[in-house]
């Protein structure tokens, strides 16, 4: 019911999954990361607990394949579930159970997997690799979003639409952006329009957040204000209005 990237940057380290379907809340139950080390997708008829499990384990050092194949033997429900992830060697490895709702499938290239059941045809899933892997040159959040709008565009879910997520993380456990569209007639879309938001102020906060190697993280707010003012005079100059719905502040 669901069809969902995975993939690491290697060039920056940062993982990231995104994720539609037919589904409420589809960002609730599908992602898992940790940050510097993988990212899961759970999907099917989903177990949350592989995400978890999947995540936890290859965050301590083990191989995705050797994670997956132990899930799969172990769960009597495999058949009707499908998992797919990345390592922190960036090693990807997918399951499709053989109860999956056609069309299902995965499909896998450098560092980036596609995986989805329930689709419009195996064009979802192809479509979204090869946008991916043409869109190199974006930053990871973009490259996953242009990946899901080609697999949409491709039929996507054959059941329609209703939630989307995009969640990406650096080095932490906690994510850098997490944005979710769990009831939304275009939620793709309107994850386009919450990433704009999340680049207008947050981002230049989540920036500034404590890490693992800077425990205090940014403490003074001059360069977070700083950032903040020129993203707004940017966004001002090139006549671009907020597509944020609360009320914007005045300077």
């Amino acid at each position: 019911m669901t069809y969902s990237i995975v993939a690491r940057d290697a060039e920056t380290g940062q993982y990231g999954v995104a994720v539609a379907s037919r589904f409420f809340a589809v960002g609730a139950l599908v992602p898992h990361l940790r940050g510097g080390k993988c990212a899961v997708a759970t999907q099917a008829f989903v177990s949350p607990i592989w995400g978890i499990e999947a995540a936890d384990r290859m965050a301590k050092g083990e191989a995705a394949a050797d994670v997956m194949a132990d899930l799969v033997a172990r769960d009597d429900g495999q058949a009707i579930r499908q998992i797919h992830m990345i390592d922190a060697q960036g090693q990807t490895a997918a399951h499709t159970g053989s109860d999956c709702v056609e069309w299902c499938g995965h499909i896998a290239g450098d560092g980036v997997s596609v995986a989805g059941n329930m689709l419009a045809g195996p064009a979802v899933i192809a479509d979204s690799l090869a946008a991916y892997e043409a869109h190199l040159h974006l930053p990871l959040p973009e490259r996953l979003m242009t990946a899901m709008e080609a697999g949409q565009a491709a039929g996507g879910d054959k059941r329609g639409t209703q939630s989307a997520a995009l969640v990406v993380h650096r080095t932490e456990d906690y994510p850098w952006l997490s944005l979710r569209a769990d009831d939304h007639p275009d939620p793709l879309e309107e994850i386009r329009r919450l990433y704009d938001v999340a680049h207008e102020r947050f981002v230049h906060v989540a920036d500034a957040m404590p890490t693992r190697d800077n425990f205090s993280g940014t403490t003074d707010r001059t360069g977070i204000d700083a950032a903040i003012m020129a993203s707004d005079e940017k966004r001002r100059a090139e006549g671009r209005a907020s597509r944020s719905f609360a009320t914007e502040l005045q300077a």
